[in-house]
């Protein structure tokens, strides 16, 4: 049997459209809304199965992942984020790249050698990474005009992940992909699909409601905000942090959000000028992780709120462009 296992973010529906357009097989798929990252806890396999592990943390999934590696379960593993030591083992086959120019679906390309590489730009796109984004439409040959159409749906399949539960998204991750699954060129997809058209609406409403939000703490080279307590403040965390990175290059973002169970949850962008540090400073966090130029909190109690800012300020008052 077999089971794919992928974040509900771009980056994981991208990932997992490209390996399955070169490889189909019939699978059991296990994902959930962006946040929800230990995903192998799910995975019932036995020896024999194979499992493909897309987009989570290698080092949130450790035990469960070395529980199916010696109960003799195949693992094929593509990701991104911070990794710790990854195990050797026959069963396991490795795709870590920690890189803070990289996405999985990157990986994913590189493996497939440029099949389906619309769908890495894509990703790319949505994962916030506009420079290897670019470096990999303008290899396919697009048009400027072609380009920010993959971009903004990058944005849309990204921001459909982001929700406290699946009850806030638009998709659920399987539906979304399964609206993608039959199209192997995105282009087909915008002018074909209606979840392209109700992403774009629910996001241009979305956005909306952003207003001009003021930050709640912020210093030369950081700025922290707040958003309220509704679904669609949940729904735009993602994409808000990634707009106030790329309008602010040298700055720290954070975006901060209250969830249904009354703490936070915390997106956190390094300034793109420099890109690091954001991963260091959300694992300070039980619940933190991430990568280097975007990592996140998935429950910070409200008590650890203003701790959270003050770390925040010291990990980025100093960060400047090389």
């Amino acid at each position: 049997m077999n089971y794919d296992v992928f974040n509900g973010d771009a980056d994981g529906l991208c990932a997992l459209h490209q390996l399955r357009l070169a490889n189909p097989v019939k699978a059991e798929l296990i994902t959930g809304v962006k946040r929800d990252i230990k995903l192998l806890d799910r995975v019932q396999a036995v020896a024999g199965d194979q499992v493909t592990v897309l987009d989570i943390s290698l080092d949130s999934n450790r035990a469960r992942l070395m529980q199916l590696l010696e109960a003799a379960v195949h693992v094929e593993y593509f990701d991104h984020h911070y990794a710790g030591e990854i195990p050797r083992h026959i069963n396991l086959v490795s795709h870590i790249d920690v890189s803070a120019d990289v996405c999985t679906s990157i990986l994913v390309d590189r493996s497939l050698e440029g099949r389906y590489r619309l769908w890495a730009v894509v990703a790319a796109f949505g994962d916030n990474l506009r420079q290897s984004a670019l470096v990999l439409a303008r290899s396919a040959g697009l048009a400027e005009s072609q380009i920010e159409q993959l971009a903004r749906l990058g944005k849309y399949l990204n921001y459909n992940g982001y929700g406290d539960s699946l009850d806030d998204l638009h998709f659920h991750p399987v539906k979304l992909y399964e609206e993608m699954k039959p199209y192997p060129d995105p282009f087909d997809f915008i002018d074909g699909s209606a979840a392209f058209n109700l992403l774009a609406a629910g996001f241009r409403n979305d956005m909306g409601m952003i207003g001009t939000l003021l930050p709640l703490s912020e210093g030369a080279r950081y700025a922290a905000y707040l958003l309220p307590d509704a679904p669609w403040a949940r729904r735009v965390a993602g994409v808000f942090a990634n707009r106030l990175a790329n309008d602010d290059p040298s700055r720290a973002h954070a975006v901060i959000t209250p969830t249904r169970c009354g703490d936070y949850s915390v997106s956190v962008r390094a300034p793109i000028a420099k890109p690091e540090g954001a991963d260091t400073l959300c694992m300070k966090f039980e619940t933190g992780g991430g990568r280097k130029a975007a990592a996140g909190i998935n429950r910070l109690p409200t008590d650890a709120l203003d701790r959270f800012l003050v770390i925040f300020a010291e990990q980025f008052k100093g960060s400047s462009p090389a």
